[in-house]
């Protein structure tokens, strides 16, 4: 096939893309669960050595793109060789200045993926390394900035800091929160220990928010009796767990706030009678399709929560040993589910700052509506 040919199967993203909003409108966008705007991100800390050293892709044209968890439709399916519910988008803006311009778009996964991409950045040199961050960042459920550092250090990827927005004070409260929620294992686990326990229990945090899973955790192993890599893979996805625990304690009071803002703004402009039917439905579908993710959501932590009391409240690990070897299937189903959540939230509270969502244009607030409804799992039957 032609250079010619591999161009034109390339995607085009321009403002009437649903699934992206669009570009112009991704523009000024913060990155969220489902979002990566590398190109914001050049813009806030391109000056700050350290974005020069340990660029997430070493290729400058990828290194600005829009990163995207997308749930396929139909009209997507047919680019891949095997089923799946979700890809990562790769959008190459024409013109970085001006995003109305639009942009390419390829699937990490889809047949000739790797050099469609390899045109689209102009990659004279070695793209292997971005290759392989593109596959690992296709490998997660979703972008949450914990989940993603955290996984690239696990596959050895040294990315600068500036490319998550955890502070601080987020990943010590995230710390915390681990701690309170294994108070319980470690009680059961260091109930001899008398004073050192505080040390253990610091330790064990530790272990558990370590990229890698080592000794520490080798008394729960054999406990558990798991095979290494079993174990690892269980441990992290475990560890995603108690990350999604943390955030939703923050994310399920802002989900409220929005889904009564949404609800409540004004559309302004003028529309005809399809906008208008479909305007008319939206809210109450949106509001419909964040409760079946929730509900969803409190399922599948209700299956890490039995398995975690079954281990430290009756001494029962085999159920918690099986929860583990489920884990990373089920860590990639909730992942999906949060993001997508997250991402309404995170979305709208950045373009409408708390007490300022009074009215939005009708161009913008049909694009949001779709981009939000798109990202939600169909309705039953359907």
């Amino acid at each position: 096939m032609s250079a010619h040919a591999r161009r034109r199967k390339l995607k085009p993203v321009n403002q009437a893309d649903r699934v992206t909003r669009s570009l112009r409108a991704l523009e000024h966008t913060a990155s969220t669960s489902r979002v990566l705007n590398l190109l914001a991100i050049e813009a806030e800390s391109g000056h700050r050595p350290e974005y020069g050293q340990q660029p997430l892709f070493k290729n400058k044209l990828l290194n600005t793109a829009l990163i995207i968890k997308h749930r396929l439709r139909n009209d997507d399916l047919y680019l891949f060789d095997e089923a799946r519910q979700t890809a990562t988008k790769v959008i190459i803006p024409f013109d970085r200045d001006d995003l109305k311009y639009g942009g390419q778009s390829v699937f990490v996964g889809q047949r000739g993926w790797a050099q469609m991409l390899i045109e689209a950045c102009n990659a004279s040199g070695n793209l292997s390394r971005d290759l392989e961050t593109l596959e690992a960042i296709d490998a997660l459920p979703s972008l949450d900035p914990f989940l993603l550092r955290e996984h690239l250090r696990r596959h050895r990827i040294a990315v600068a800091g500036c490319y998550f927005t955890l502070s601080p004070a987020d990943y010590e409260a995230m710390q915390g929160f681990v701690s309170m929620e294994i108070s319980h294992l470690i009680e059961l686990a260091y109930r001899d220990a008398g004073g050192l326990r505080r040390i253990h229990s610091a330790r064990l945090v530790e272990a558990l928010l370590a990229a890698d899973v080592d000794e520490r955790l080798e008394p729960l192993r054999d406990t558990l009796v798991m095979e290494g890599a079993s174990f690892r893979e269980g441990v992290f996805s475990w560890k995603g767990f108690l990350y999604y625990k943390w955030m939703l304690t923050k994310l399920w009071p802002m989900l409220t706030d929005v889904g009564a803002e949404i609800s409540a703004i004004t559309v302004t402009g003028q529309r005809d009678a399809e906008a208008d039917q479909y305007l008319e439905g939206v809210r109450k579908r949106l509001q419909g399709g964040v409760m079946v993710e929730r509900a969803a959501i409190m399922r599948t932590l209700k299956v890490y929560d039995d398995a975690f009391e079954s281990l430290t409240n009756n001494g029962r690990p085999q159920q918690f040993r099986d929860f583990l070897l489920r884990a990373p299937e089920l860590f990639l189903s909730l992942g999906e589910r949060v993001g997508v959540i997250s991402h309404i939230s995170s979305f709208w509270r950045y373009r409408f700052p708390k007490g300022e969502a009074t009215s939005v244009h009708v161009d913008e607030a049909i694009d949001i509506f779709m981009d939000f409804e798109a990202n939600l799992s169909p309705p039953p039957n359907t």
